[in-house]
């Protein structure tokens, strides 16, 4: 039986065990603390993990296990365990792509080093297309499915059961009746909503189907504040899709919250499909610990277009942050215009310098945000670190006609990056990401003109303009900057 409040509290045995109990917590904490104090991102973060550890083991060492983690372990060990078979796959995607390398001038070391960062060259002889809504995506993607002869790979973060996520269902199913093989790749905690039941009629129909989890039970069981945020569709190996879109009705704006969608994303062909097509077999093997055999890898240039391109992986199983890196790197390289779009803003110590050094250096920089939010917390924290960017040389804008999702930057009149990357602390160290980067001025051309017109269809707004928010909004925000690691 169980002993009330009051014998409890005065019984010895239960002071004993209660003290021993809080013993061994305080013993775990402080070795958390020690963890912490070597393997923070920051000094602060040490000082912070540790003075919390210590004085509250309780509270503390659980959320430590959960959001002081910052390497994803098992993703890699995977890769170099792999069997012979997935290795082959991967040495065979660098040397089709190695065949294909540009000879693009290196510009005093700007390319080599996202080369160096991505594992993989630039390529010539991609044709791209830009698609600047989720109509044109996935009417595009949609029509590639249908097209395809061999294999369909697709991989989302967010997948719905609703019109659109039933409308890529049948048209999935049908393919895989047809004999060609699908595999498809979601995030456990991205599509949390999706119902068994869809994943149990896609098996039935011989879809491969699985989840992305970042945790593997007892191997890493506190693993969870990790995602797969990658948005990749390959057709047969010659067509690939990437960029912002999920899978769901609100991206085709046809959500009462959010109402119209703006969004970017781009297709390729060429040899950079193949880049795609590795980084979507090195997600399956993890996810599935499988190898998929009979991917085309005999890749040949496009027949129309011949666009520079390199695409980046990057995530938290990286020896480098490179996500950070590229983002630091890609403002620094600007000589007179950084523009970029993202839904959210909570850069970390080092884009916010980057940003104010290009700023200075009196390059035109503009950050285009969306006016109405769907995180709340992270709208809150967008106003600190706009004020905290400062005003010299960037303009910031609201994008007014619906919600702005889409990950897109511009170099001057060249450089142009798409992707699922996110301007926010989760991408640069916690999510597995994908940028597509281009040198090209067509490209470059169709971007710049797409920026203006979002910047028509936006509001610029101060860098403080938080000051004329009410005490309790500026209170909000403050609080959401401290947990700007996490959002």
């Amino acid at each position: 039986m169980d002993l009330p409040f009051t014998e409890l509290v005065t019984n010895t045995a239960s002071l004993s065990a209660l003290a021993i109990a809080y013993g061994v917590l305080e013993i775990l904490a402080i070795i958390a603390a020690v963890h912490a104090v070597f393997n923070a991102r920051s000094s602060q973060g040490s000082t912070a993990w540790a003075l919390a550890l210590v004085a509250a083991p309780i509270i503390a060492l659980p959320g430590y296990l959960v959001f002081g983690r910052n390497r994803f372990s098992g993703y890699v060990d995977a890769r170099r365990d792999a069997d012979l078979n997935h290795g082959w796959i991967a040495q065979k995607a660098r040397t089709v792509c190695d065949a294909f390398r540009s000879d693009l001038p290196d510009y005093g070391g700007r390319l080599s080093f996202l080369e160096r960062l991505a594992h993989l060259p630039f390529t010539y002889g991609n044709h791209l297309q830009l698609h600047v809504d989720g109509k044109s995506a996935f009417d595009a993607i949609f029509a590639a499915i249908k097209e395809a002869k061999s294999y369909v790979l697709i991989q989302f973060f967010i997948v719905r059961d609703d019109e659109l996520g039933r409308r890529l269902q049948e048209l999935l199913i049908e393919k895989s009746r047809a004999g060609v093989r699908v595999y498809f790749l979601f995030d456990q905690l991205g599509s949390r909503k999706l119902p068994g039941r869809v994943i149990r009629e896609y098996r039935d129909a011989g879809v491969k189907i699985d989840a992305f989890r970042s945790s593997k039970f007892f191997a890493n069981p506190m693993q969870i504040n990790f995602r797969n945020h990658r948005k990749i569709v390959v057709l047969d190996g010659d067509l690939a899709f990437v960029g912002g879109l999920n899978v769901g009705v609100e991206y085709l704006g046809k959500s009462k919250k959010y109402g119209a969608w703006r969004d970017t994303h781009v297709s390729v062909e060429g040899p950079s499909a193949d880049a795609l097509q590795l980084i979507f077999a090195e997600d399956w093997h993890w996810a599935t610990g499988e190898t998929i055999e009979g991917l085309e890898w005999e890749t040949r240039a496009a027949q129309e277009g011949n666009a520079d391109v390199l695409v980046l992986p990057s995530g938290p199983a990286d020896a480098y942050e490179s996500c950070n890196l590229m983002f630091v790197h890609a403002i620094h390289s600007a000589q007179h215009r950084f523009w970029i779009a993202s839904p959210y803003f909570v850069p970390n110590a080092e884009v916010v310098s980057a940003l104010q050094v290009a700023g200075l250096r009196g390059v035109d920089v503009r950050i285009l945000l969306p006016d109405n939010p769907d995180h709340f917390m992270v709208y809150l924290a967008s106003f600190y670190f706009m004020k905290l960017s400062g005003d010299e040389g960037i303009r910031f804008y609201r994008y007014t006609k619906g919600f702005m999702h889409q990950k897109t930057f511009l170099i001057d009149d060249f450089g142009v990056g798409i992707g699922t990357a996110n301007l926010d602390n989760r991408s640069f160290r916690l999510n597995f990401e994908v940028t597509l980067l281009s040198v090209n001025y067509d490209l470059a051309a169709s971007v710049q003109r797409m920026f203006e017109n979002d910047f028509a269809n936006s509001r610029q707004v101060a860098h403080d303009e938080i000051r004329e928010r009410n005490p309790l909004f500026k209170l909000g925000a403050a609080g959401a900057r401290l947990l700007s690691p996490i959002l």
